[in-house]
């Protein structure tokens, strides 16, 4: 384990110094570099995977010691991988702004140019559906606004056909009892 464990610290440390690199190189070697520090790393967790299992055959009392330095072994490899990343995306940006750059500075312009008029049709399209579902919502509400006082309506119809039969009946439950017949 310790022999693994060494090889692997010291893949690391090469991967560090390769990464203090990757700043000062060129163009057409970058992505060689680049190649070459991530087979590094995939080797190196490798390597971890190994240095896990052997350090839980480890006796106990050296058990926790080695997976301690195997973790700390494998939170610098997960640093270097997200350096790496980091590195690949401002790279790939700056390829991209210089790309555009190049693109807008060998762009020639006319008058005419089809690509710099503005699409006015389909603004006045999105206008006009826009407008549409105001109105149609604008109906809807009003719809709304009709059957309710249309049922506000109806409820005083029946209150007061209720109050009038309530009276009547109550007039002829009075006049049973008493004898006296209103009709």
């Amino acid at each position: 384990m310790e022999a693994l464990y060494h090889q692997s610290n010291k893949h690391v440390h090469e991967v560090q110094s390769q990464m203090g690199r990757l700043e000062s190189c060129d163009k057409q070697s970058v992505h060689l570099l680049e190649n070459e520090i991530q087979a590094r790393i995939d080797q190196i967790f490798s390597n971890l995977e190994r240095l896990e299992i052997l350090s839980s055959k480890e006796p106990p009392t050296k058990r926790q010691n080695a997976k301690l330095r195997v973790d700390q072994l494998k939170y610098d490899v997960q640093h270097l991988q997200t350096a790496l990343r980091n590195f690949q995306h401002r790279r790939y940006a700056r390829e991209q702004q210089e790309r555009e750059r190049e693109e807008l500075m060998t762009r020639s312009y006319t008058t005419n140019d089809s690509e710099t008029s503005i699409h006015i049709d389909e603004t006045l399209q999105f206008n006009s559906s826009v407008r549409n579902a105001h109105q149609g919502i604008d109906d809807l509400l009003g719809s709304g606004t009709n059957i309710l006082e249309g049922l506000r309506d109806q409820r005083k119809t029946l209150k007061v056909g209720n109050r009038k039969g309530r009276e009547t009946s109550g007039d002829l439950c009075v006049s049973d009892v008493k004898g006296v017949s209103r009709i």
